[in-house]
């Protein structure tokens, strides 16, 4: 639900921006305006709600998530409008922190990484189905339908919570250490690194997918390449969930060589239409399971601290792609965003393969 929240707008823009009577860039700020929310809310939220019941305060950011999609939906007004996005941005940071810890309470320690796999699987999935959804919907409904939709879907999601997800106590207070001395812990800085880099490669890419395209004639298949690109990720989910709990190492040494892969290919032969394909499942089955690896690899290394590193880090970093990709795309060109992508992909395979001992061991903690 987070994620859909968050990425819906950028399937019906034009739209958006029309009704609201601003530029299309300024529409897009609705995206960023939540990946920055997130970012910056995850680490106070979690130290001024750590005494709270984890269902209240999960039931809280469903909440916000209904209210924020419904005034979206009803609003003639863009600082309204981006008024309630950031609140939905915060109530993400909120549930980012929440699931994981809700799937690793519920597992033994040998089945947690699987349990972080089925719990987090939405967000690749939102993330690669998201905006091809948004516009189907926008299209046979319109955008202010297709939010209220949203919104009945979270009403339903609140009812679910409500009566079937166990509650949990909050931690009492001064019993939680300081988040930030989580950066310490052996293996916690290197998963952040893997993570800014990783999802600051994927967000400059994907983000500008379309400009990268009809840089090689391509801008007709959009919506295949996305397509292919959202099976792949699918297909890794399911790898990743079945695997994690005994391969979380390989995976992820497997994960970013994937990309890493596509990104030469997309470098050098990106004017062949069979390699784009070929390169767009390569980078699908290398995004799609790098949530849950990475999720259960700051867990495992940092525990709570390391999970509101990883919330703030992650959005941070998919906020940044979009500054950073319309940087290069009005300086280097479209051509210059797979070069990018080899830059940053490079160091983060030798990060983890180096990282053997405490970020990626071979072998989880308390895994059989």
């Amino acid at each position: 639900m987070g994620i859909l929240t968050e990425a819906l707008p950028a399937g019906v823009l034009p739209e958006m921006a029309h009704d609201l009577s601003v530029s299309e860039p300024a529409m897009g700020q609705a995206l960023t305006v939540y990946a920055i929310a997130t970012g910056v809310a995850a680490i106070p939220l979690l130290v001024t709600t750590a005494a709270w019941r984890r269902k209240k305060l999960l039931l809280l950011a469903v909440t916000v998530f209904a209210v924020a999609n419904l005034v979206t939906a009803l609003s003639s007004d863009y600082p309204l409008t981006m008024a309630f996005r950031l609140l939905a941005g915060i109530a993400a940071a909120a549930v980012w922190a929440e699931l994981v810890g809700y799937a690793r309470r519920l597992a033994p320690p040998h089945l947690q990484g699987r349990a972080v796999a089925i719990t987090m699987a939405g967000v690749p999935l939102a993330l690669s189905l998201g905006i091809p959804l948004g516009t189907f919907l926008g299209g046979l409904f319109g955008w202010r339908m297709t939010f209220g939709l949203v919104t009945l879907i979270s009403v339903a999601l609140l009812g679910w919570v409500m009566a079937s997800v166990p509650d949990a106590p909050g931690q009492p207070p001064g019993a939680r250490e300081p988040i930030l001395k989580a950066l310490s812990l052996p293996g916690v800085p290197a998963v952040l690194f893997v993570v800014a880099a990783y999802v600051l490669a994927h967000n400059i890419l994907y983000t500008y997918i379309a400009a990268f395209l009809d840089a090689y004639d391509m801008g007709g298949s959009r919506d295949g390449v996305l397509l292919v690109f959202g099976v792949a990720a699918v297909v890794s989910i399911w790898i990743t969930g079945a695997l994690v709990d005994r391969k979380l190492r390989r995976l992820t040494i497997v994960s970013s060589a994937l990309f890493l892969v596509a990104a030469v290919l997309l470098a050098v032969l990106a004017d062949n239409t069979v390699v784009v394909y070929g390169a767009m499942v390569l980078w699908g089955l290398g995004w799609g399971g790098v949530t849950t690896l990475l999720q259960t690899a700051v867990n495992d290394a940092g525990g709570d601290r390391g999970q509101a590193l990883l919330v703030t880090t992650w959005n941070s970093f998919m906020a940044g792609g979009g500054a950073v990709g319309g940087v290069l795309l009005d300086g280097l060109g479209p051509k210059s965003f797979a070069w990018s992508v080899l830059a940053l992909m490079a160091p983060v395979l030798a990060v983890v393969v180096l990282a053997r001992r405490h970020a990626f061991p071979a072998r989880r903690p308390g895994a059989e």
